[in-house]
């Protein structure tokens, strides 16, 4: 490896191999039982919260360290009913037939359709937006690289440090996305990737079955 300036590596917790299984399992009953949430509270949450998560979101591995992500937290009630009008237009077409017989009955045992309600009643939606052009200073357009696979690793620490914080979240995708690029105020060489929706659950709030069937270890691992 090439010599370059350098900090010393993050240190480390001396663990043993004990408590390092007991930290992953521990880890692992936490973030199991984060479950996409469809019924929101209009409860406030405090902003600071979600500002903490976002620096969470942050800190995600990304290519040449460009950081290639925008946050558009939107909490106006006016921009939340806007979003939720253009996001149920392109569902409805969605769910008339756009998206195929096979993509429904996959989705058929969530039982989502275009009515998106949520995105009205939670108090943050946050619009994450992936960077073509940027770099690490204020004002640059340098070549962002790995756009699609840094944004998703960072909105993966997003949704984890949410659920630590005692937030339900969703994430959703309404496609095409381009409105919210324009009701976000976002430059067009910005690609909205997804809204996390993020808030506390309504009272009596529930996930379907079939949301709660995780695929076993063995089924999802190799070891070569």
């Amino acid at each position: 490896m090439k010599e370059v300036p350098s900090v010393p590596y993050t240190q480390l917790p001396d663990l043993t191999d004990v408590e390092r299984v007991a930290a992953a399992r521990a880890f692992y009953e936490t973030i199991r039982e984060r479950r996409s949430c469809r019924m929101f509270a209009d409860t406030p949450v405090p902003r600071e919260v979600i500002e903490e998560a976002i620096r969470a979101a942050g800190t995600a591995p990304n290519g040449a360290n460009h950081q290639p992500w925008h946050f558009a937290v939107v909490e106006s009630a006016e921009l939340k009913h806007r979003i939720r009008l253009a996001a149920e237009e392109e569902e409805a077409n969605f769910y008339a037939g756009k998206a195929g017989q096979e993509w429904l009955e996959a989705l058929a045992p969530i039982g989502t359709d275009e009515d998106k309600e949520f995105l009205d009643i939670a108090p943050y939606l946050i619009v994450v937006f992936g960077q073509r052009k940027g770099g690490i200073e204020p004002g640059e357009k340098k070549q962002n690289y790995y756009v699609t696979e840094s944004v998703g690793i960072a909105c993966g620490f997003l949704l984890a440090a949410l659920h630590q914080a005692g937030l339900a979240t969703l994430t959703h995708t309404p496609s095409p996305m381009g409105f919210l690029r324009e009701i976000c105020g976002r430059p067009d060489d910005e690609k909205p990737v997804m809204i996390i929706v993020a808030g506390l659950p309504a009272e009596g709030a529930t996930v379907p079955v079939h949301a709660t069937k995780k695929k076993p270890l063995e089924q999802i691992t190799s070891w070569l």
